[in-house]
């Protein structure tokens, strides 16, 4: 097994390279274009969550971990940080907290297995999720 960790600047600017790298990864792991899109589009649903905390900005930085085999993906994606001082700009995303029940949502309906932790010991978020061919 293959693992693989990405430490992300949490800007949203990033979350692009972050598909990027996931598709990639996806396709080298056997899935198929429509499963590697499902795997792209939950992954990044889940950064969204992770990353952003509301009116508090997003997180400085946020972590991507894999773990990859022929056929099967998983993936955490978690809040590594203490600090939240990228300001959010637009009116989108200031109502994410409302929004992010649509994206677990998303994240749900596309991956084998998932597990949502909304605030560990230290206040950090995570999402962990599986996919199977």
């Amino acid at each position: 097994m293959d693992k693989l960790k990405i430490e992300v600047p949490g800007k949203p600017a990033y979350l692009s390279a972050v598909r990027l790298a996931i598709s990639s990864i996806a396709a080298a792991a056997g899935f198929d274009l429509d499963a590697t899109e499902d795997i792209k589009t939950a992954v990044t649903e889940a950064c969204k969550n992770v990353s952003c905390h509301g009116i508090d900005g997003f997180s400085d930085k946020y972590e991507v971990d894999l773990e990859v085999e022929e056929g099967h993906m998983g993936i955490t994606v978690k809040d590594d940080c203490d600090s939240h001082t990228y300001e959010q700009m637009c009116d989108t995303c200031k109502r994410c907290p409302q929004d992010c029940d649509l994206g677990v949502m998303v994240i749900k309906s596309l991956m084998t297995d998932v597990d949502i932790i909304r605030s560990d010991e230290e206040g950090h978020k995570s999402i962990t999720m599986m996919r199977e061919l």
